[in-house]
């Protein structure tokens, strides 16, 4: 009985491939280049694909391929198609989006990138993917003292995932500092201070995949807003007065042990690395009267600065987060109605 649920259960995976293989255009990936950013607490990937059409059909789109893990923590994914060279060289944004092949083999997620121009056999373009992850780095030990460094593990793969075969790849990551404890070997595999590169592959068929893992060290501010409100206030005058409500928590290895102010103030280099004091809100351009305040009242520790494009907002909690420690505070601004957006965007932080 078990080995007919097993016949069964490979003859569904190859009639799925088969399937899917035969609606996808006759592409292959010349060179595939990916340069993952593991610097901060968010994943970047930079990815330039050439990809040629071997078919005698005409190609109007690529697929991009994700393994489930990384499909759920995507935020956002954009391309552009390279046009020109050398100095004449330009990127021209493509309409990225859910194709409708939803999965593929071992759940394998797709997102849809639309040429610019349709290729025909035997024509080739050049693509360039960035894309990020969040919640992709997983901290170890996950409970760490004041005076010790953080350390996280990601996952990845040292073959680039894709429907398409590859004839030639590498993958780089990049790391923080020169601190990694262990990172998978898959031959070729070179480490160079805090870069470390897989490949070049060559000849990988589709949906090749390479399991690593690098454990390293990252004391980045692992800044989470967990809960955020939103009032806005629009007069009849013409102006925008908004108020937002936050819930912010260190999403880092929690804080073990007696926090020692003295200690954090005497040696800011080596006491509480991975805690975080302050943070920049990017808000919208021209706002004025800006407000920062918790529950016990306005905090005087912030400073504004405002241009035609942005505004930056550096907030200081009443005292440092460390792993597994939160705040709660309000940021309220005001602003013309004029150039306002219905799509309003969310301020974001960064260190």
């Amino acid at each position: 009985m078990a080995a007919a649920i097993y016949s069964l259960l490979i003859f569904s995976s190859t009639l799925l491939v088969g399937a899917l293989s035969a609606a996808l255009p006759d592409l292959q990936i010349v060179q595939a280049e990916r340069q993952v950013d593991l610097t901060s607490h968010i994943v970047r990937v930079y990815l330039t694909l050439k990809v040629e059409n071997i078919g005698e059909n005409l190609a109007s789109e690529v697929l991009l391929s994700f393994p489930p893990a990384q499909f759920d923590h995507l935020a956002s994914v954009k391309a552009a198609v390279v046009v020109g060279k050398k100095r004449r060289k330009t990127y021209v944004s493509l309409e990225v989006n859910p194709p409708k092949h939803t999965s593929g083999p071992n759940g394998t997620k797709y997102y849809a990138i639309s040429l610019l121009n349709p290729l025909l056999s035997g024509e080739a373009t050049t693509l360039e993917i960035y894309y990020i992850l969040t919640h992709s780095l997983e901290p170890f030990p996950l409970e760490i003292n004041q005076s010790e460094s953080q350390l996280v593990y990601y996952h990845d793969s040292a073959i680039i995932l894709s429907p398409y075969k590859i004839k030639q790849q590498a993958t780089m990551f990049k790391t923080p500092t020169n601190k990694v404890e262990s990172f998978t070997t898959v031959e070729p595999t070179n480490r160079a201070g805090t870069e470390l590169k897989y490949g070049p592959y060559e000849d990988r068929v589709s949906y090749s995949y390479s399991p690593v893992i690098i454990h390293f060290e990252n004391n980045h501010p692992f800044a989470v807003v967990e809960e955020l409100e939103r009032e806005i206030e629009i007069s009849h005058w013409g102006s925008i007065q908004v108020t937002e409500h936050y819930s912010l928590a260190h999403a880092g290895a929690r804080h073990k042990g007696v926090f020692s102010r003295v200690e954090y103030q005497s040696r800011p280099t080596a006491s509480g690395v991975s805690s975080f004091k302050h943070l920049v809100a990017e808000l919208p351009p021209r706002v004025h009267s800006v407000y920062y305040r918790d529950e016990i009242g306005n905090i005087s520790s912030s400073r504004l600065r405002t241009n035609s494009k942005k505004s930056e907002l550096l907030i200081e909690p009443r005292y440092p987060l460390f792993g597994g420690w939160k705040t709660t505070f309000i940021i309220g601004y005001g602003c013309s109605s004029r150039g306002f957006k219905r799509s309003f965007r969310q301020c974001s932080f960064h260190s």
